[in-house]
């Protein structure tokens, strides 16, 4: 049986992330990450041939593990309740993560997407493309199909933008999440979710 790696992918990847939350994209480069995770040049470009697919794996990784937490809250029940876990979930994985979340803010412009290959471009789009279906069943779940768009919206606004708007407030000031936020984007959320419905 062969040595475990002493610097495998995701210490790695941790180290990524660190650089991005202090220095920005421009700070994560692969010396950059190799010197911060301890470990030689080489082992960074065993695991990634080139900063494009090391910058396409660290948004993978973050953007994964939230769908994961994301997904979960989105499960069976009423679209009210599901969006307000929705917006829940959001608050509470980023105060959680605020590392991968910090890396989500950034934004896959900033992480240089137009440099990925081409199957990590395919692989964000599935993985984009999977949230949009998890939401547009909360849509169909409404019922009335007249009101379809305007509950598209409301979803959008209640699960996607709220959540980010509140996220990016904390930790873009470099603050941390406070524990209550979560019930203010879930009230808030359900509120958003609930407004033309009466």
């Amino acid at each position: 049986m062969g040595r475990p790696s002493r610097h495998d992918t995701d210490r790695l990847l941790d180290a990524a992330a660190d650089l991005l939350a202090a220095g920005g994209p421009a700070a994560v480069t692969m010396s950059g990450v190799a010197k911060a995770a301890g470990a030689p040049s080489g082992s960074v470009y065993h695991r990634f041939p080139d900063r494009p697919a090391l910058l396409a794996a660290l948004w993978a990784r973050a953007l994964r593990r939230f769908h994961h937490d994301l997904f979960a809250a989105l499960s069976p029940g009423t679209p009210g309740e599901a969006v307000g876990r929705g917006a829940r979930a959001s608050l509470e994985w980023a105060r959680r993560n605020p590392r991968d979340a910090g890396v989500l803010l950034v934004g896959t412009r900033e992480l240089d997407e137009r440099s990925w290959s081409e199957q990590a471009c395919i692989d964000n789009a599935r993985a984009n493309a999977m949230l949009y279906e998890r939401l547009s069943a909360l849509v169909e779940d409404c019922g009335d199909r007249d009101t379809a768009p305007d509950a598209a919206d409301r979803i959008l606004l209640a699960v996607i933008d709220l959540p980010y708007a509140m996220i990016r407030r904390y930790l873009g000031a470099g603050r941390e999440i406070p524990t209550y936020a979560a019930d203010f984007a879930e009230h808030a959320a359900t509120a958003l979710f609930a407004m033309g419905r009466t």
